[in-house]
């Protein structure tokens, strides 16, 4: 009889690398433990509440006995067509909420479960790197293989795009954009996404288009949505999350638009997976896009006031951090003197000698060596707090004198 001891006895499992956050994880919590006052800057998790409408449309809502059945795996219809009303708001893109819409359990899942449709064994996917996991290792799910595009400061997206794919051994079957960044903040402009579209349509690639942040924008034009773009529609699914632009990350509601073989596509992986989002949960949703809009904006300014406050503070401690332009994180490269310990080690010595937790660019693919992730999720006095520790340990060097 087989004993299983080791979870990379299964291959799939084996190449899916451990999530190094869990290390800085482990070491922020027990540093909590032992007492510290750690500021934390480490994980993209909104802090702040969600609105007063949202979280009273759910109260209403979790009493009626409809939305505590199995629902339609696709979202309720109510919900889809909220989704097709913001579309038409945000972007100026018309969809039809029956055949071009679906509602996900956060992007995260939803941008999942459409590679493991649209990819087989074998397979190639184009990828941004660095990067959010899910859109390099969405690919590895799916049994297939990502291949990385450069994204970040100085770099021209499209072109890393093709040189990426004049690198690749096989035809890429798709490509995977974030625009803006997570986690170099990096954004995308129209020209870009016109210039995407057509290298797709070119060598019949699918397009997986990532918006999450597309509300947290501070400078220079609005983010773009990729399905405004003419010719788009044949190729293209788009990904929007609650999450950030209305402080509901724990909410787990989010949504995809696009051609409507795509949808249904990703619709078919998830009706074997799952029935959805609990109905009320999706009422709630409802109120959000229907009648937040003020509410984005308030959180949009929260954000910017943190940015500023950031690059601020932590620039007079020593360290000068570049200010993005948009999404919830900002992207920067390790002080010099400490850049030969690699990222993961700086945030270890950030954590116990400074108590100030950031995330490690490795953890981001082997591009985000030399960088950090800085989440603005504390508010302008522990930002200065946090400061006032870095300047310290600036100070003391790598040595830690």
């Amino acid at each position: 009889m087989k004993t299983f001891n080791d979870p990379e006895a299964f291959a799939r499992v084996k190449r899916l690398p451990p999530y190094v956050f869990t290390v800085t994880d482990r070491l922020r919590d027990e540093a909590i433990a032992r007492g510290v006052d750690v500021v934390d800057f480490s994980m993209g998790n909104p802090d702040g509440a969600t609105p007063d409408r949202i979280v009273e449309r759910l109260r209403s809502a979790v009493g009626d006995p409809k939305l505590h059945r199995y629902l339609n795996p696709r979202g309720l219809p109510e919900l889809r067509a909220s989704v097709s009303r913001w579309w038409k708001r945000r972007h100026g893109v018309e969809v039809d909420p029956e055949r071009e819409v679906l509602v996900t359990i956060g992007s995260k899942e939803g941008i999942g479960h459409a590679l493991i449709a649209m990819l087989s064994e074998g397979d190639t996917v184009l990828a941004p790197a660095p990067t959010y996991p899910i859109h390099a290792f969405g690919a590895v799910l799916a049994g297939a293989e990502s291949l990385p595009v450069a994204v970040g400061p100085g770099v021209d997206f499209f072109e890393s795009l093709v040189a990426a794919a004049e690198r690749a051994e096989k035809r890429p079957k798709g490509l995977v954009v974030n625009f803006p960044a997570n986690p170099t903040a990096a954004v995308g402009t129209q020209e870009l996404f016109e210039k995407i579209v057509r290298f797709a349509e070119a060598r019949d690639m699918f397009i997986v288009s990532d918006l999450a942040y597309c509300d947290i924008v501070f400078d220079g034009p609005k983010a773009p949505s990729m399905l405004a773009v003419p010719g788009a529609r044949d190729r293209t699914l788009e990904f929007m999350s609650l999450s950030k632009s209305y402080n509901m990350p724990g909410w787990r509601v989010g949504f995809c638009a696009g051609n409507p073989a795509l949808v249904a596509a990703a619709a078919r992986v998830k009706s074997y997976l799952d029935y959805g989002l609990f109905g009320a949960v999706q009422a709630a949703a409802m109120t959000a896009l229907d009648e937040c809009d003020d509410e984005v904006v308030k959180i949009r300014e929260k954000y910017r006031v943190r940015r500023d406050a950031l690059v601020r503070h932590f620039g007079a401690a020593g360290w000068q951090v570049p200010a993005p332009a948009a999404s919830m994180f900002a992207w920067a490269p390790i002080p010099e003197p400490f850049r030969q310990l690699g990222s993961l080690e700086f945030c270890k010595r950030l954590i116990d000698e400074a108590g100030v937790a950031v995330a490690p660019g490795i953890g981001f693919g082997p591009a985000g060596e030399g960088s950090v992730r800085i989440a603005l999720i504390v508010d302008e006095p522990r930002v200065q707090l946090a400061a006032e520790r870095i300047e310290k340990f600036l100070k003391k060097g790598p040595g830690g004198r």
